[in-house]
């Protein structure tokens, strides 16, 4: 850049929790690929995850340097975790990208900075799943009351937080919604990434010792409804094999027949093979948009889907898979008999192509041309005031 009033803008990531590798860690590595200097700040690190940032510059949270017992009990550390988030110091920085399901949207920037949260959902346990997170932690009496208390100053604090985003990317319609409902803003959609091409590449060596099993991959948490398809497929004598992990193993493992199989966490390479070798994908929670169902479809896999959330924008019943409409065991087996009758309809490469309109290029194109044009428009609206004071400087993002 010839330019001298042109500077490379200071960027920074930040993200909820980067314990686990799921779909928005997914995102994560997209945007850190985009950005590669970019730090990033998270609340809860564990150095599993250094295999798939090895060159990130991590920055954690005091929550961090907190015992491992405290560490592994998240639900112990809710109180702390709006403070934690704030306490970050992002006053250095041009741009602060957020990828965000929960706190790593309520950041506090300098005025001159631009934020923008990649939404992948607005926190589930305090709006649209506040009852049901209820329920599931069997909270009673004075529990319960401390519970509710709390919950209800999380989401005073969730909602003013979301006030702070400039611009929002959503991750389906379905999030975008959800956006509107609960936070009032707009926000643009910009699907997730899938890496088609790295992951049909992997696994190609290792054979399951299970043979026309059905597979779940997912976070083992009790939304997620895991507890449906294994009862489900229990009754109907049918090989299932779990990939993932949670605070709902233990639970689960109990209630499984022997013809359900939990092979908790799985690296690429091998959970590559088994979407390979797997009949189909068993999708039974609501999510807001469902990586793993396009994870499926990349190896020609139909996905059996509850009918609601992200998995209307990407399972079409007859084509790439089915739908059922109600999450109880009944009709989730109604659905895998539907499956099995339309079993040889579903053309493999057809799957497969739906698979790839999600590419990584894909994501990371979108993303740019949405983070060129935000920091555009911000420069449009702040520059003549920030010249007069003489603190302006546009920068590129190239």
């Amino acid at each position: 850049m010839n330019d001298t009033n042109q500077q490379r803008p200071k960027v920074a990531l930040v993200h909820d929790f980067l314990t686990y590798w799921g779909g928005a860690e997914q995102v994560l590595l997209s945007l850190h690929r985009l950005y590669p200097e970019a730090p990033i700040y998270t609340l809860l690190f564990d150095e599993k995850m250094r295999a798939y940032f090895p060159d990130a510059r991590i920055r954690t949270s005091f929550l961090d340097r907190l015992p491992g017992f405290l560490r592994r009990r998240k639900r112990l550390l809710l109180p702390l975790m709006p403070t934690a988030t704030e306490n970050f110091d992002l006053g250095a920085f041009d741009l602060v990208i957020s990828s965000s399901s929960s706190f790593a949207k309520g950041v506090i920037v300098k005025p001159r900075t631009l934020h923008i949260d990649y939404c992948h959902t607005p926190t589930r346990f305090l709006w649209d799943w506040y009852y049901e997170y209820l329920e599931e932690n069997r909270l009673r009496g004075v529990k319960k009351m401390l519970a509710v208390g709390l919950l209800h100053l999380l989401r005073l604090w969730d909602r003013s937080a979301a006030e702070r985003v400039d611009r929002f990317v959503a991750n389906s319609e379905c999030t975008a919604g959800r956006i509107r409902k609960y936070y009032r803003a707009d926000s643009r959609v910009i699907y997730p990434p899938v890496d088609v091409e790295k992951l049909t590449g992997l696994g190609k060596d290792f054979v399951p010792e299970e043979k026309d099993y059905y597979l779940i991959v997912s976070r083992l948490s009790p939304y997620k409804k895991i507890d449906t398809a294994v009862t489900a497929l229990g009754k109907m004598h049918l090989p299932l094999l779990v990939i993932g992990e949670g605070s709902d193993r233990q639970r689960l493992e109990k209630m499984a027949p022997d013809n359900v199989r939990f092979l908790g966490f799985q690296n690429e390479t091998r959970l590559a093979a088994y979407y390979r070798h797997a009949r189909a994908l068993i999708f039974p929670g609501e999510d807001d948009f469902g990586i793993t169902i396009l994870e499926a479809m990349a190896f020609g896999k139909p996905v059996l889907a509850f009918g609601r959330g992200g998995a209307l924008e990407t399972v079409q019943p007859g084509v790439n898979g089915e739908l059922f409409d109600s999450q109880v065991p009944e009709i989730l087996a109604d659905g895998i008999r539907r499956l099995n009758k339309n079993y040889a309809a579903y053309d493999p490469e057809k799957i497969k192509l739906a698979a790839e309109r999600f590419s990584r290029e894909r994501f990371e194109r979108e993303m740019r041309a949405f983070i060129e044009s935000a920091c555009a428009q911000a420069q449009d609206r702040a520059g003549s005031e920030l010249i007069k004071t003489g603190e302006y400087a546009k920068f590129s993002i190239d």
